[in-house]
C-alpha cells in the first residue's frame, strides 16, 4: 500500500465520526484536528488505537487543514470531512494504487445521504480527497476550501457516502455562516473569476432559491426518492434562500 496518513478536521461531531472512523481501520495513521469539541466527539475518537487527536482553535477551514498537513510525513495523505464514510470498494482501491511518479492527486465522487440513504443525485461536487502531502496547500474560497496542488489528476471508481446526521439546528447554523462567506466572496470575485452558478447567484438574486426544488426533484429525480429526496430539496432550498437573503442585504445597503 502506498505510504498514507488519513486526515480529519472535527467539531461536535458525535453524531458522525464513528462512521467514519471505522471506514478507516485500515489506515496505519488518522490524525484528527479538533476545534475543542464539547460534545463526545473525542471519546469516540480515542477509542480508535490507529487514531492521533490535535487541538487547535478554528479561524478558518483552510488554516486548519494545512495545520493538518504540517504534521503529516507520509508521502500521501487522505482528507476527509467527519461525516464523509469510504465505501467498502474505494476502500479496496485505495489499498491497491500504484501511481505513477508524475500522479499527485485523487479525486471523488459522493453519494449524498440522507440518515444514512443514498440519493440518486445531489448538487454536491466531486472533491480532491487524496495528493501527495508535500505539492497541495489549501486556500479558503468563500465557504469552501479550494487545493492548490501541482501534478496530474486521476479519478476514483468508488464512492464516498455524504451522510451528515447532525441535528438540524446544527445544519441551519452552519448554513448561516456558510451563507455569509459565500456573499462576501461573491460580492468581492469580479464575474470573469465566478463559475456560471455562481454569477447567476450574485447578479439574479431570486433565480436559484426558485430554481433549485424544480431542478431537484424533477431534472434529477430526486421525487422518485421519497421523503428523503423532498427533505433534501428543501434543504438546497432554504441554502440558497439564505445566500440570496445575505445578497439582497448588501444590496439594499450599498
Amino acid at each position: 500500500m502506498i505510504s498514507l496518513t488519513a486526515l480529519v478536521l472535527t467539531y461536535n461531531e458525535q453524531e458522525n465520526i464513528r462512521r467514519n472512523l471505522e471506514a478507516l481501520l485500515w489506515v496505519p495513521k488518522v490524525i484528527v484536528v479538533d476545534s475543542f469539541s464539547n460534545d463526545r466527539t473525542l471519546e469516540i475518537v480515542r477509542s480508535f488505537p490507529n487514531v492521533q487527536v490535535v487541538q487547535r482553535v478554528f479561524d478558518t477551514h483552510a488554516n486548519q487543514w494545512n495545520a493538518g498537513l504540517d504534521r503529516i510525513d507520509t508521502e500521501w495523505v487522505l482528507t476527509l470531512d467527519a461525516d464523509y464514510v469510504l465505501t467498502a470498494e474505494l476502500q479496496e482501491e485505495i489499498k491497491n494504487l500504484e501511481p505513477a511518479s508524475d500522479l499527485a492527486l485523487y479525486w471523488g465522487e459522493f453519494d449524498y445521504c440522507i440518515f444514512g440513504r443514498p440519493l440518486r443525485a445531489s448538487i454536491y461536487p466531486p472533491r480532491v480527497v487524496l495528493f501527495r502531502t508535500k505539492r497541495a496547500r489549501y486556500v479558503d474560497e468563500g465557504h469552501i476550501q479550494q487545493l492548490r496542488v501541482k501534478g496530474k489528476l486521476a479519478k476514483f471508481k468508488g464512492k464516498i457516502w455524504h451522510d451528515d446526521r447532525k441535528p438540524l439546528n446544527r445544519w441551519f447554523q452552519s448554513q448561516v455562516r456558510y451563507a455569509e462567506l459565500e456573499a462576501t466572496y461573491l460580492l468581492g470575485a469580479k464575474s470573469e473569476e465566478l463559475s456560471r452558478l455562481d454569477r447567476l447567484r450574485k447578479n439574479w438574486l431570486i433565480v436559484a432559491p426558485m430554481a433549485m426544488p424544480i431542478y431537484l426533484l424533477l431534472v434529477r429525480g430526486l421525487i422518485f426518492d421519497g421523503w428523503n429526496g423532498w427533505y433534501y430539496a428543501f434543504q438546497r432550498t432554504v441554502a440558497e434562500m439564505m445566500l440570496s437573503l445575505r445578497l439582497f442585504e448588501a444590496k439594499l445597503r450599498g
